[in-house]
């Protein structure tokens, strides 16, 4: 096995006018399972072609282990890759297909290749569709023959590019705790990039956010949730999505009162949370974030709570979700017992700890404490 180094690594395309991936550095330390998310086009699925190989790296290198892969073709790399859309040969059986890059870039011998496949397609239930072609299995069962593939290579390193896309919702689940299951067992460094930010927080030991090609942050998937580093993150990281308010910082009693840009809201800082600040934030102006789950209901109006009116109530199961006039999609995650009507006022609160306040310059959460700015890398 081994670990990944990426060193400022860049991918122009158009002679320079696109910038696919911007000064990327990362390290993967051996046997770690890491997760890489962003929107479309943030650069995820470009960075990992560079690690396959499959796409040639404008600046930057990329090492396995101690050694720079970065101009090594992809047939030399220690590297499997499973793709998105299977990539299986429809002239070929299951067993022809697993076994053919073994056929093409290892010297074993045939009697090696049929055990080494076999007990691959075991290992993953697929051992009675060995005779099959593709066109004959289910998406669930093209997936499972595309990471037997991968696993009879016994790489130093595996890549997933969106591998469960194209499955329906329950076999998404079953194969991402059948993926997490083969990368425990074999702890092979693995990088799997994805759209859906529940595969990367329930997945990855440690989560990488991309957008616009740049490195957000990186850090545990807790870490990531609790802490974004900046607006960007706080709003892509989380289902339903942090809420926002454009809000202005004024000192009182000791305190800072962050009032809303509209007037319709106003939250008091106390002081001891304040003295605690990095800086002094009174006089700016500033995006406050706070999460829907992070917001609850109160009897006892204060300066700490808030009044506003339900606009639609969602039910959800175990909770309901409450969209509220007081900010532009403002949501409050509430418990399903909690059913006020359409148009009803309500009372809400939160703890000052939950709050962000992003500047609207840079993004950066202006209240992250000293440890979660060292425990997180921010894009300049």
């Amino acid at each position: 096995m081994a670990s990944i180094t990426v060193e400022n690594l860049r991918k122009e395309y158009d002679a320079g006018s696109i910038v696919a991936v911007d000064d990327l550095s990362l390290e993967i330390p051996d046997g770690e399972f890491v997760t890489v998310v962003g929107p479309s086009g943030c650069g995820k699925t470009t960075t990992l072609r560079m690690l396959a190989g499959l796409e040639r790296a404008t600046d930057g290198k990329i090492y396995i282990g101690d050694e720079d892969v970065t101009d090594i073709h992809a047939k030399n790399r220690d590297v499997a890759m499973v793709f998105q859309n299977y990539a299986l040969y429809p002239h070929k059986t299951v067993f022809e297909n697993m076994e053919f890059g073994l056929r093409m870039s290892t010297d074993m011998g045939p009697d090696e290749r049929r055990e080494r496949v076999r007990d691959a397609a075991e290992m993953m239930g697929i051992e009675e569709l060995l005779s099959d072609k593709p066109d004959e299995l289910s998406g669930g069962q093209k997936q499972r023959v595309a990471l037997g593939r991968a696993i009879v290579r016994e790489p130093e390193v595996f890549l997933f590019d969106e591998p469960l896309s194209n499955l329906d919702a329950k076999l998404r689940t079953t194969m991402r705790t059948e993926i997490q299951r083969l990368q425990n067992q074999f702890g092979v460094t693995s990088i799997y990039v994805t759209h859906d930010q529940e595969e990367a927080m329930t997945m990855g030991d440690r989560i990488v956010i991309l957008n616009d090609g740049k490195l957000q942050q990186t850090g545990a998937p807790k870490e990531v949730y609790e802490n974004p580093v900046n607006e960007f993150v706080g709003g892509f990281i989380g289902s339903p999505s942090m809420n926002f308010l454009e809000v202005e910082a004024t000192a009182s009693g000791g305190g800072i009162d962050l009032t809303g840009v509209n007037g319709n809201f106003q939250y008091h800082l106390s002081s001891e949370y304040v003295q605690g600040l990095d800086q002094d934030i009174s006089g700016s102006r500033f995006t406050l974030g706070i999460r829907p789950e992070n917001v609850y209901p109160t009897n006892a109006a204060s300066n700490k709570s808030f009044t506003t009116t339900v606009e639609v109530i969602e039910p959800v199961g175990s909770d309901n979700y409450l969209h509220l006039d007081v900010g532009e999609d403002f949501i409050a995650r509430v418990d399903a017992d909690v059913e006020p009507e359409d148009g009803d006022s309500i009372e809400l609160s939160f703890d000052e700890h939950h709050i962000h306040l992003f500047s609207p310059d840079t993004g950066v959460d202006v209240l992250s404490g000293e440890a979660a700015r060292t425990a997180a890398t921010v894009s300049d």
